[in-house]
């Protein structure tokens, strides 16, 4: 089946031809044949077939009939390749080349042992060339030269023929993107001559004006096409011929005269087109405006006056006179623009009316019906025009009025800002006050061009714009204006007693003045309230009247000062919560601008060209969450801010209502040092540069990515500053919330940037718990499994280490820096190790360095001295590790204390002829079990103290032991002791245990209730504090109850069961030792809901 060929044109394999592995020079052989030149290209072999197929085929059809029919010369030049390759071109270019062909010239190899190959090998295999021309082969450039001109020849090939592949396939682009475009233009201009000579008139005023619109905008632009058309021609066609103009003794090669000959026959084709055109509108155009004129006017005057009607509607619309400076600027903005915008419809009015007197002038027809349409149009404009003038002054006005109140504020603000900003107490000295009454003065002689001076003259200046709520903001800045006087006055009052008054302090003349020279009140308050103190004796004596008149007039000034102070704080944190506001808002407009003009701008399909395909679908490594972030600030943070902009003070409560809300920064952190890496990888892209000119940012996207990171950390100082000035207010407890919350959000993101930094942990991080702590600290270890000279070498070497601490684990990693920049240059920490805080202990000081403690595994199976930069990051550590070892110790000890309940009510009553303690003791313990086991005796098992009277070999708990003792005493061990009373009689072989265990003084947690000791005032509760002091006569131990105060006897019995089932959760010990440390440890046993466990947390004294 026959098919027709679709003709090749070069913008259509443009990438294929810009590769030059062929290409048709121009030249031309002795008898004119094209010459297409194979220039030596390394991947010959690997082009497409199709790419090579189509290139050979575009080349072929371009030079004329005639010149093509001759046939072709192949220059192929293989001088810098090998026999082989050579061999296969040639195979491959006679098996696709389409045309004729006249010769086939091959420059072959120049190295010398191809050279030779191509010789032999040529004439053995010359039958495998499948072409009926002959093929010659050529070792040099001179050689070619005898076949083809020099002149004919490139530069490449030692010619001297001009040309530049580049500019070649240029215009072969606009050649034949010329002759489409006068193809088409000609087939459109007779499309639309027929349109018009078969259209017919419509009897309708609508349908025709419509028409004539129509054929006109299409004529127009058709003719902007032609235009267009021929400035394209003309342009090839300079190109051209441009050699020439420059050079007159230039010569245009056969293919250079070819193209200006088909450009030239193009462009005349294109002339005559259009004078064949134009003397058709013409006679179409005359045909349709003769009847339309009066209908067209008619129509236009229509939708002018409804257009005039809407734009003098709106205008009167604008009748808000604006409340504040900034208002009244935004309003007369909207009138401008409102003007631009109705500049046009006024334009079309006033033209319209003008073309109905042409009518006129020209004795339409129609006249009787033109001119009233004509004078109304002139009216509507006219009145428009004064209406929006009228509009624009009293905007004016108002604006000026505006101007005048917010400078009379702003000079109110400054002069309270003054007052607040003037030391108190450097003014109770002479020279103080004398500066202090100098910087008023100077203040108050500014007032003169800031201040509202006459309030009637005011209303009678501005009486056309005022309305009741400006009237009302009129009244009211001038009352501030007169309040601010008139602290100003008071002020100056109590300077000038002040400045007139002595250097030395004016003391009022007591009988014994040595009492108030040795007044203990130091701060200005303190001595004011001792002054009032004093006064009633000063009043009783008449002779020191003068003294308790001068005194009474400096605590008069001072209270006055007080109030002072009052507004002036008030006014400082209104000038805070304007920042925050104000930043506020700048924030959320930042981040809308980042994510509209970079992020929105990823996912244009207009600037995907643009965005190299390494950085697409990275739109959520470079920004983040920040979408998340702006809603959060732009729907919910921001407008709550704005309620309280009356109420600064409470503030607090604004952000503690979101708090959980601000956790999204925590994500948006530990992205930003891939958002970095990605970001220093395309900072040069020009799609990133593209964006920033759109959005005319001095500074690159980079400085806006690191905005979130700044404005969670701008918080905080906000939020200390507003406190600042907060101290005695209301909602002061809730900034110190809002304050402690945000650091503490601050460090949570400051510590999750590290814990992501861990590598090497095979479990989940985020089984471990809340991560509290981490930092980088010196470690020694001292395992008693180790080998000795490994645990010598230990004590004396540390190791460097950066520790996180867990809720269930401390891990131990090591610190590696990394090379790079920015976020890139960030450590990472290599996992080493980790304890379960449920087997670890803490010895709190270590012997001769006040920055080390002690952390230890297994009853001191290992120990990790470890050493903190500072004392003070020392004990941050201790007191968290404390409160995680603590929230354990007591969830073990509320486990057991149920546990002791049921065992303790399941025992036989012992007999005893004084007292009844185990009914007092089941009796209690059931208030206690009421209670849900009381804590308030936890912080004596945080912090126990040793006994004075150590007693060794002696005791049921067993001693726990310092770094500093010796080896054999491995640390204390809660599974090898009893938990209770029936554990102890199995372990004693059943018999009366509970007599062998024996008591030793020291302070211990009392868990159920003791009503009666042997003296009858004694008594003790669940919960408290008892230190055991000695041990009597007759069984009884002397006892004192630390939280009530109180001593007394009790027998032993009755302490063992008093204490004796506190060991259930907590053991208290007291042991001789050479250091002075603390001791808390948990047992690894202690989350088995307690079943055989104990912990143990003792202070230690040597």
């Amino acid at each position: 089946m026959h098919q027709d060929i679709i003709p090749l044109y070069a913008a259509d394999i443009h990438d294929q031809l810009k590769k030059q592995f062929a290409y048709l020079s121009g030249g031309r052989g002795g008898d004119g044949c094209p010459v297409i030149t194979f220039p030596d290209y390394p991947a010959f072999s690997e082009i497409p077939e199709k790419e090579f197929q189509n290139v050979l085929t575009y080349l072929t059809s371009i030079p004329s009939l005639r010149d093509a029919g001759i046939g072709f010369i192949l220059v192929i030049d293989r001088r810098q390749d090998k026999w082989t390759s050579v061999k296969a071109s040639i195979l491959r270019i006679a098996a696709s080349f389409p045309g004729n062909l006249q010769l086939v010239l091959v420059l072959r190899p120049t190295g010398l042992f191809h050279r030779a190959l191509s010789d032999i090998a040529f004439k053995f295999n010359k039958d495998e060339f499948k072409m009926k021309v002959p093929i010659i082969m050529l070792g040099s450039v001179s050689e070619l030269q005898g076949y083809i001109d020099k002149t004919q020849l490139t530069e490449d090939l030692g010619g001297t023929l001009d040309y530049c592949h580049n500019r070649w396939l240029s215009r072969r682009t606009a050649i034949e993107g010329f002759a489409q475009k006068v193809k088409q233009t000609a087939q459109i201009l007779q499309s639309f001559g027929t349109e018009l000579a078969e259209t017919e008139l419509p009897n309708d005023v609508q349908s025709t004006s419509s028409l004539l619109a129509t054929h006109t905008e299409k004529k127009d632009k058709m003719k902007e096409d032609i235009r267009l058309a021929v400035e394209q021609g003309d342009d090839i066609l300079g190109s051209i011929t441009k050699p020439v103009t420059e050079n007159p003794e230039y010569k245009l090669n056969q293919d250079q005269l070819d193209n200006q000959t088909t450009v030239e026959r193009l462009l005349a084709q294109l002339n005559e087109t259009e004078s064949a055109f134009d003397e058709f509108w013409i006679k179409h155009q005359q045909k349709l405006e003769q009847c339309l004129h009066l209908r067209n006017f008619e129509q236009n005057f229509r939708e002018v006056k409804a257009a005039l009607d809407i734009v003098s509607e709106r205008l009167s619309a604008f009748t808000d006179v604006g409340n504040s400076c900034s208002h009244v600027e935004h309003i007369l903005k909207d009138l401008v623009n409102f003007e631009e915008k109705s500049r046009e419809t006024v334009a079309k009015a006033r033209m319209l009316a003008s073309e109905g007197d042409a009518f006129i002038q020209s004795n339409h027809y129609a006249v009787d019906s033109i001119i009233p349409k004509c004078s109304e149009l002139h009216h509507l404009c006219d009145a428009f025009t004064t209406e929006m003038e009228q509009k624009r002054n009293v905007l004016n006005k108002s604006l000026e009025l505006h101007g005048l109140l917010e400078k009379s504020m702003k000079w109110c603000d400054e002069g309270i800002y003054l007052l607040a900003s003037q030391p108190v107490d450097k003014c109770q000295s002479q020279d103080g006050a004398e500066s202090a009454l100098q910087e008023i003065e100077k203040f108050l002689d500014t007032g003169a061009g800031n201040k509202i001076k006459e309030l009637k003259k005011v209303y009678r200046e501005y009486a056309h714009i005022l309305n009741e709520d400006l009237k009302e903001h009129i009244q009211k800045v001038f009352q501030k204006q007169e309040s601010m006087e008139e602290m100003f006055q008071k002020r100056q009052v109590s300077l000038k007693k002040l400045a007139a008054k002595q250097t030395r302090p004016v003391q009022p003349v007591a009988p014994r003045p040595e009492a108030f020279v040795k007044s203990p009140c130091t701060s200005p308050g303190l001595q004011r309230d001792c002054v009032s103190n004093t006064e009633s004796g000063v009043l009783r004596k008449v002779n020191y009247r003068r003294g308790k008149t001068e005194m009474s007039e400096l605590h008069q000034s001072r209270g006055g000062s007080t109030m002072d102070d009052e507004e002036n704080l008030a006014v400082l944190r209104q000038h805070v919560m304007n920042e925050l506001i104000e930043t506020e808002r700048a924030y959320v407009e930042e981040l809308l601008c980042v994510l509209e003009g970079y992020a929105a701008e990823m996912d244009n399909p207009l600037m995907a060209h643009l965005i190299s395909p390494e950085l697409q679908n990275k739109k959520d490594i470079l920004f983040g969450n920040m979408e998340e972030i702006y809603h959060f600030h732009n729907r919910i943070f921001l407008r709550e801010l704005e309620n309280y902009v009356e109420y600064p003070e409470l503030v607090g409560r604004c952000f503690l209502d979101q708090m959980e809300d601000f956790q999204i920064y925590e994500k948006y952190c530990q992205n930003k040092p891939r958002s970095e890496s990605l970001w220093r990888q395309f900072s040069d892209s020009v799609f990133f540069q593209e964006c920033q000119r759109k959005l005319d940012h001095k500074l690159s996207l980079d400085s806006y990515l690191l905005k979130p990171v700044q404005r969670i950390t701008k918080y905080q100082l906000l939020l200390k500053e507003m406190l600042k000035y907060s101290k005695n207010c209301e909602g002061a407890e809730d900034l110190q919330e809002a304050l402690n919350s945000i650091l503490g959000i601050l460090k949570a993101v400051n510590d999750s940037m590290h814990q992501i930094a861990i590598t090497g942990y095979d479990g989940n991080l985020n089984e471990l718990g809340k991560l509290l702590m981490q930092g980088s600290f010196n470690v020694w270890t001292d395992h008693k499994k180790g080998h000795s000279k490994v645990k010598d070498l230990a004590r004396f070497k540390p190791m460097q280490r950066h520790l996180f601490l867990h809720e269930k684990a401390v891990l131990f990693c090591k610190k590696r820096e990394e090379n790079g920049e920015g976020y890139e240059k960030a450590p990472s920490y290599s996992y080493k190790h980790s304890l379960n805080m449920a087997a670890v202990g803490i010895t709190e000081n270590v012997k001769g360095d006040a920055k080390k403690f002690e952390i230890w595994y297994n009853a001191r199976e290992e120990v990790y001295i470890i050493q903190a930069p500072t004392p003070e990051v020392k004990a941050t550590w201790v007191n968290e590790i404390r409160k995680v070892l603590t929230s354990q110790l007591q969830a073990c000890r509320e486990a057991s204390q149920h546990r002791t309940l049921e065992h303790t009510q399941s025992l036989p009553l012992p007999a005893s002829s004084c007292t009844s303690p185990s009914r007092n003791n089941i009796r209690n313990m059931k208030k206690m079990d009421e209670r849900k086991a009381d804590l308030t005796g936890l912080e004596g098992y945080v912090t126990t103290v040793a006994s004075k009277y150590p007693e060794k070999g002696k005791g049921w708990a067993k001693t726990s032991h310092s770094l500093d003792a010796s080896e054999e005493n491995d640390g204390w061990s809660s599974a090898e002791e009893p938990l209770n009373s029936s554990d102890a009689e199995e372990e004693g072989g059943g018999g009366g245990g509970g007599n062998e265990m024996k008591l030793i003084p020291g302070k211990y947690t009392v868990v159920t209730d003791y009503e009666k000791g042997v003296s009858e005032e004694f008594a003790v509760k669940s919960g408290d504090l008892v230190q055991l002091i000695r041990e009597g006569e007759d069984g009884l131990w002397y006892v004192k109850n630390l939280t009530t105060g109180r001593e007394g006897w009790i027998p032993a019995n009755n302490l063992l069961m008093l204490i004796g089932n506190s060991k259930s959760a907590q053991s208290l010990s007291s042991s001789e030792s050479g250091t002075a440390s603390s001791t808390l440890s948990t047992s690894s046993s202690c989350s088995d809901s307690c079943n055989a466990s104990s912990t143990s947390f003792s202070d230690i004294k040597g």
